[in-house]
């Protein structure tokens, strides 16, 4: 967090540059500049800052030995610590190196293999899955509002687009928006959470429209002496895909009152359910269905988003997040953290505005929007259960059903030599697998050691988004791949 001992802004004219100064520059040599005249204009004092008194500062600074005399002021040594030690293992070493092999790919280096297929992430759009034809049409009609008297779009379309600008400054999606969300957005997310969760009461006051469902909510503790518990949850667990029972959802709920934490639950998969026999459940009804004793004390905030479900629009960045029975002093400085971030993109917040209010019965989209949106599900759900027995037919790969989301997380049994091997080069062995895939297939995924599996246990997570035909040869191509590797290192 950065603090008057660690920030100073120096104001050149109307140019302003920021820097940070790291725990290892000792108090003194922090340099507080007055601002200076800009440069443009004419009254502004060539000496306002003399060659011979930056030379003087230059050469103070280096005595001190708190920067180097021609090197960088922000280095690895100086630099934040806590940057250092952020591992993403879904875009972490192997899938930079899966983008130089495409490199390679399209400069004509010879592979065993003719593509890179990235089944490392779930962005459904890089996978070839085609948009929800209405979201499209109304992206397109906010974005050029000409297209508003071209009658190849239908009247919902049209209708959805004018309210959208209308609420937008200047009648645009390139204005900036209020810093909680466009107000109407807000509207249209808390009427849709309440006929969600069967009229359970949604505050739009409550709602906060995110930059995705990553970008939700920031806490920080209050002061020295104070320790803030929370608790994260998907509905859909990651990465293994199961789908949290009704009951488990109240063991948590109870666990939360018990320890005093405060729940975070990630609910960007609630339409991804296939296995029979599961549901999704929010939070926010099984809470408030267990009565004032918990309704009334446990503190939430729930995620939505419209990067997976079957919209799959990763790069719109929209998302919300709702926050239940929170502090109104520590939500007030929500608010003004969030408005020091400005807004989120508006053309996210409109877009998940349609996921909230989509086409109804009776509306000129709504049969188009049905069938894209079910077999958009039909399929993933086709997905999940062929790469589940397509994996267990493999001697050493153990899948368990796939019963929500876009992914799958087999358990491997890797022979002895070959995690020597991979601790011997300093990598997990289930990250040494990995890449040895990578390098011979093709096949880009995430190793589990990226998700804090169990100790001596290895996996790899992997999405069901691609086609189903190159989903299958995907498979079998693993399937080739284990079988030899297993032979190779036995």
């Amino acid at each position: 967090m950065l603090s008057k001992r660690t920030v100073n802004v120096l104001k050149w004219g109307r140019c302003e540059a920021f820097a940070a100064v790291y725990p290892k520059v000792p108090d003194r040599v922090l340099l507080n500049f007055s601002p200076l005249p800009s440069l443009s204009s004419p009254h502004r004092n060539r000496s306002a800052f003399p060659a011979a008194q930056g030379e003087h500062l230059h050469q103070k600074m280096s005595e001190n030995g708190a920067l180097p005399l021609r090197g960088k002021v922000l280095t690895v040594d100086t630099m934040n610590a806590n940057v250092k030690k952020v591992d993403y293992a879904v875009r972490g070493p192997i899938v930079q190196r899966a983008v130089q092999i495409e490199k390679e790919l399209k400069e004509g280096v010879k592979k065993p293999f003719e593509e890179v297929i990235k089944a490392n992430i779930g962005d459904a759009h890089a996978m070839g899955q085609r948009p929800i034809t209405f979201f499209r049409q109304v992206m397109a009609l906010c974005t050029y509002p000409q297209l508003l008297d071209d009658n190849k779009f239908p009247e919902d379309a049209k209708n959805r687009a004018r309210r959208i600008l209308q609420s937008c400054g200047g009648n645009s999606i390139g204005a900036y928006t209020t810093s909680q969300g466009i107000d109407c957005v807000r509207h249209d997310v808390a009427n849709y959470i309440q006929r969600r969760d069967g009229g359970i009461p949604s505050d739009p006051d409550n709602i906060y429209l995110t930059t995705g469902a990553s970008d939700g909510i920031v806490v920080r503790q209050a002061n020295a002496n104070t320790v803030l518990c929370t608790l994260d949850l998907y509905t859909q667990s990651q990465p293994v895909c199961q789908v949290q029972s009704r009951q488990c959802i109240e063991d948590v709920i109870r666990f939360a009152v018990k320890e005093n934490l405060f729940l975070m639950a990630d609910e960007v998969y609630q339409d991804n359910v296939y296995a029979e026999g599961c549901e999704f459940h929010s939070f926010k009804k099984v809470l408030f269905e267990m009565g004032p004793e918990y309704s009334s004390k446990v503190e939430l905030a729930s995620f939505h988003s419209t990067s997976k479900c079957y919209m799959g629009e990763c790069g719109f960045r929209g998302g919300y997040m709702e926050v239940i029975n929170m502090d109104p002093e520590v939500k007030a400085q929500l608010t003004k953290l969030v408005s020091v971030r400005l807004c989120p993109p508006a053309p996210g917040q409109a877009l998940m505005d349609l996921v909230v209010n989509s086409p109804q019965p009776g509306e000129p989209s709504y049969q188009t929007f049905i069938k894209e949106r079910t077999d958009v599900l039909s399929a993933l759900a086709e997905k999940a259960k062929l790469t589940e027995e397509i994996l267990n037919t493999v001697p050493g790969i153990s899948c368990n059903p796939v019963q929500g989301a876009m992914y799958s997380f087999p358990r491997i049994t890797l022979p002895e030599r070959a995690i020597n091997e991979a601790k011997a080069k300093g990598q997990a062995p289930d990250m040494f697998y990995c890449m040895k895939l990578l390098e011979e297939t093709g096949i880009c995924l995430v190793p589990g050691s990226g998700f804090g599996q169990r100790e001596g246990t290895y996996h790899f997570r992997m999405t069901i988004l691609p086609p189903t035909d190159k989903l299958k040869i995907m498979l079998n191509k693993l399937k080739e791949f284990h079988q030899k590797f297993t032979q190779q290192y036995s």
